[in-house]
């Protein structure tokens, strides 16, 4: 694993995950290699869910079809989206999974550094792109959440834990 990559990692467990209840029932979308469940599950979290598009995740498929999937409204605590809605806007099914009150918890690159990011992937210093980042988003104008807390890290990447309201769902306009 890059250099960079490793270290975030362990910015990311101590940042999102450690503060979350073990008993959480918890999803991450675009599970990947699989390091957030490997960790999660092995701390003793027994709610933790993976997606991706590939095995092996514990459920395989599209997000945006998460009812095709066997998934249910508003039954998760967390949503964990680390490095994923720059490729996807999932902001939507986030919303329509997460219980009022859920957090959702992501990182992206910082949407004016993502050619920073390119370089440092370039020499190999950060994790190489899995798709394009066609959907890049400053997490301050990420519609239906409500802010809990969003950072700026090392002037690269953001890092944002929102939460949903505990009002009546609503959506987005089609």
């Amino acid at each position: 694993m890059p250099m960079l990559s490793d270290i975030a990692q362990r910015k990311k467990i101590a940042y999102f995950l450690d503060p979350l209840p073990r008993d959480a029932a918890i999803l991450e979308i675009g599970c990947g290699s699989r390091w957030v469940g490997d960790h999660l599950r092995g701390a003793g979290y027994s709610g933790y869910v993976g997606n991706d598009l590939f095995p092996p995740a514990d459920i395989v498929g599209d997000i945006r079809t998460w009812a095709s999937l066997g998934l249910k409204p508003e039954s998760f605590d967390a949503i964990i989206a680390f490095e994923v809605v720059e490729h996807v806007d999932l902001f939507q099914e986030a919303f329509d999974l997460l219980r009022p009150g859920g957090q959702l918890l992501l990182t992206s690159p910082v949407p004016e550094m993502d050619w920073a990011m390119q370089l440092l992937e370039a020499v190999g210093l950060n994790q190489k792109r899995t798709s394009p980042h066609d959907h890049l988003i400053d997490f301050r104008r990420i519609p239906l959440f409500a802010p809990v807390s969003l950072r700026r890290v090392a002037g690269l990447s953001q890092w944002g834990i929102l939460r949903k309201p505990d009002e009546p769902a609503r959506r987005l306009a089609a």
